[in-house]
């Protein structure tokens, strides 16, 4: 934990974030129509999403290099929606890292601190402090030429940390890694948070990103706040269809059915027993993690689905199989080895208690 004023700050639980309506467009083009958002003290929140939705429109409005068109941004309590970037006591980690490349690590990392007149013994210290944390200490006195793409995110972060800020802005920090990077800088992000417990607002497009960071997740669909919440919750109750779309690798089936009476007819005549007891068109959604696999040679118990796989992966703990059933293309998580090529007939059970039914109409959560 870095020391000195800001992080005495930070301890007494000051950093907290507020949009209040908070709303951006361009010409015509409502990006943002108004969000409320309230971040705690040392909460990381997720805000995720597909290309388009306004996430990083929001961030931007947040760190003041973007103007809203209507509502306030606040922290710790006062109004900065008129306040320059620099005045809002705020660090943000881009895409593309942003490092001037005549510098070394160490000048990229002290420079806000020299912009400010820190002193010069003060600055070598905490950059010290910080690179040790980061394990960059050997790379301080290269340019960001001579860096990985790694070690670059790693120096961005470090610049962050450096300032010893009220807030964190991280805008989708991992997107130019590749896949195995992304895993490891992820795990690095985590003993972060341990280590610089900050307010921090974090944008992505990758769910799985937003699964294993966040404190809470706020999934957005065109500028609009379609659910806010722990991960877990998002995950074993989404509030829309959208979401429920959204959040899972694979994402969660949703199946045609029709719901009479305490009864839910998928399109092939299976029928599921049911909590609901209205009537009406629906989506029955299911994880494919949910799906339970009958061997050729046994009897299904209780409902099933049976249909030909369209595809087989093989993944190791599990196989993902892509079968047609039920009026869909339905993906399933299997045990290793249970199907074996496209094109064999497959048999899975369910369980009604693992359904989720959302009103085909307005595509919100019954």
């Amino acid at each position: 934990m870095l020391t000195g004023p800001a992080s005495a700050r930070r301890e007494c639980g000051l950093a907290t974030l507020s949009l209040r309506r908070l709303r951006k467009s361009f010409g015509p083009v409502e990006v943002v129509p108004g969000i409320d958002l309230d971040v705690a003290e040392h909460e990381f929140v997720v805000l995720v999403g597909p290309s388009g939705c306004g996430k990083t429109t929001i961030l931007r409005m947040i760190a003041g290099l973007e103007e809203p068109s209507g509502g306030d941004v606040v922290i710790d309590g006062a109004v900065v929606t008129e306040r320059e970037p620099k005045d809002r006591d705020i660090a943000m980690v881009f895409q593309d890292y942003a490092l001037y490349p005549h510098m070394t690590v160490a000048e990229n990392m002290g420079f806000a601190l020299r912009y400010r007149r820190v002193k010069r013994a003060e600055i070598r210290r905490r950059v010290a402090e910080v690179a040790r944390m980061l394990e960059i200490e050997a790379l301080l006195e290269r340019t960001p030429r001579q860096l990985s793409g790694g070690q670059r995110q790693r120096v961005a972060m470090g610049r962050a940390i450096v300032r010893d800020p009220k807030l964190f802005l991280f805008d989708e920090p991992l997107s130019n890694l590749d896949a195995k990077l992304r895993v490891q800088m992820r795990t690095e992000l985590k003993k972060l948070r341990l280590a610089v417990p900050t307010t921090t607002v974090y944008v992505t497009h990758d769910q799985v990103e937003a699964m294993t960071l966040a404190d809470r997740i706020v999934i957005l669909n065109h500028g609009r706040i379609e659910q806010i919440g722990p991960p877990e919750e998002v995950y074993e109750t989404p509030a829309s269809v959208f979401v429920a779309g959204f959040i899972g690798a694979p994402a969660m089936n949703l199946l045609p059915a029709r719901l009479e009476g305490g009864l839910l007819a998928l399109a092939d005549g299976t029928l599921l027993p049911c909590r609901h007891n209205g009537a009406g068109e629906v989506w029955c959604g299911v994880r494919p993690e949910d799906f339970r696999w009958v061997p050729p040679d046994a009897a299904p118990n209780g409902a099933h689905l049976r249909g030909a796989a369209l595809t087989v992966e093989p993944l190791g703990p599990d196989t993902l199989v892509t079968m047609q059933a039920a009026g869909a293309e339905i993906a399933c998580r299997l045990p290793p080895r249970s199907v074996r090529r496209a094109g064999e007939t497959v048999t899975v059970t369910l369980d009604p208690e693992r359904l989720h039914l959302f009103d085909r109409a307005d595509g919100r959560r019954l």
